[in-house]
């Protein structure tokens, strides 16, 4: 039986055109595919470069920044623009100032750390608000007394950690320290809660000069907090207290080793 060559000729058209139409909506749905790789990895890409060398936002663990910062509140780094006296900056661990990591790390959630869609809850950063610069001489007479900068007294009511209306005491032990050349005198806010700068005075460290443990050493700050992000009622951002505005530069330059005229162990 013979085919009509016009019936032929119709038939393999429609054959064509169905082949060629699965053909154009194959190449369509990997052209789709491709665009959408190339979007997810080029801002998988924008946000590490963002979070290496821009901002990065980090997960507060505990309560030594109290009321400032509450735990699991979720902080903005700025890693550009330096720091300066009064700003709360993030740092990673000097040495020994945190115990061993009790934390089990998911892969998972390290990578999306590392790229930035998570904040860092990594163990070994810590929070403290800067006090001494290099150079600085910082002191309190203790028992309640308040800390001098290079002379001038802070008036640290803004941020200090209050509850009921009582209000921490700025430093319940005395110390008089001159603060060494490329190192912070750091102090949480809640300075019953805060293992902090004054509270390793009498370290002494194998191959370190008499109290260096107790100074945060600049290139180990990551940066400035910038703003609390999360939860949405803690959104707010960070200023330096007005009173770090009236403490002059120190008089001579920073010495190499730290200046300890006056400490006692504790906090």
């Amino acid at each position: 039986m013979s085919v009509d060559a016009d019936e032929d000729a119709t038939l393999d058209g429609q054959t064509r055109r169905g082949t060629t139409t699965q053909k154009s909506f194959g190449r369509r749905a990997l052209g789709w595919l491709s665009e959408g790789a190339i979007i997810v990895i080029g801002a998988l890409i924008i946000s590490t470069l963002l979070r290496s060398f821009v901002a990065q936002m980090f997960l507060i663990p505990s309560g030594s920044m109290e009321n400032t910062l509450q735990v699991n509140d979720r902080v903005l780094v700025a890693k550009f623009g330096g720091f300066q006296r009064g700003d709360v900056v993030v740092f990673e661990d000097p040495g020994d100032w945190l115990g061993p990591s009790q934390v089990t790390e998911n892969p998972i959630r390290v990578g999306l750390e590392f790229i930035g869609v998570l904040p860092n809850s990594a163990t070994e950063h810590l929070i403290k608000r800067v006090i001494g610069m290099p150079g600085d001489h910082v002191k309190s007479a203790g028992d309640g007394a308040p800390v001098t900068v290079n002379g001038v007294a802070l008036d640290e009511t803004s941020y200090l950690y209050s509850e009921g209306g009582v209000q921490v005491a700025p430093a319940n032990i005395p110390f008089d320290i001159i603060v060494p050349a490329d190192r912070i005198f750091v102090m949480g806010d809640h300075r019953n809660q805060s293992a902090d700068s004054r509270c390793r005075l009498t370290n002494v460290n194998a191959g370190e000069a008499p109290g260096m443990a107790a100074f945060v050493p600049v290139d180990k700050v990551v940066g400035a907090s910038v703003a609390i992000v999360s939860p949405l009622d803690r959104i707010s951002t960070f200023t330096v207290p007005a009173t770090f505005a009236a403490v002059p530069d120190p008089e001579q330059p920073a010495p190499a080793d730290p200046e300890i005229r006056e400490a006692s162990p504790g906090c």
